[in-house]
């Protein structure tokens, strides 16, 4: 049943979000072609939703659910030809924890990492980044960009489970 939930959930997103476009189609061409762009995250969907929905539904005024909300803050992935800076949160099952509290979620700068761009039938663009660098732990980062900008990264590594972070691109901001 929750399986179901998340699957409706899902569908009913996609056909919102192709509602109104982020970005168009030739910005969202460039900015990827360039490899010069920033994902936002609007919201996090753990893969352990069971374990978070406990502790959501303790939370006061809490119901739980499988989708927490990130509108509003800062959370980003900002991806160069030369570097990856990650600034996300972690909301799952970690098997190692850092033993400074600040250093949680998934925060990092990688100038060594693998890059490979794939589009599928319907356009959207499928990226692979692979971090080589980082200290802690390497990620996997698994962007899917839509035509208009909507972008989803899925982030695994081995000592986490998967979470899915759903957003948009958003182009760099001009240094004057």
């Amino acid at each position: 049943m929750k399986r179901l939930n998340l699957i409706l959930s899902i569908a009913f997103l996609a056909i919102g979000l192709h509602s109104f476009a982020q970005t168009d189609k030739e910005t969202t061409v460039k900015i990827v072609a360039d490899k010069n762009y920033t994902f936002i995250a609007n919201s996090a969907m753990p893969m352990s939703n069971n374990d978070v929905n406990r502790v959501l539904a303790m939370m006061p005024g809490g119901q739980g659910g499988s989708s927490i909300n990130l509108s509003g803050s800062q959370y980003d992935v900002k991806v160069t030809k030369d570097s990856i800076v990650a600034y996300l949160p972690y909301f799952g099952r970690s098997f190692s924890a850092p033993m400074d509290p600040t250093q949680g979620g998934i925060k990092f700068t990688s100038k060594n990492f693998t890059y490979t761009e794939s589009k599928n039938k319907k356009g959207t663009y499928i990226i692979q980044i692979n971090t080589k660098d980082v200290t802690r732990e390497n990620y996997r980062f698994t962007i899917n960009i839509s035509t208009n900008g909507y972008a989803s990264l899925t982030a695994s590594s081995m000592n986490k489970q998967p979470i899915i972070f759903n957003g948009y691109l958003d182009e760099p901001k001009k240094q004057d």
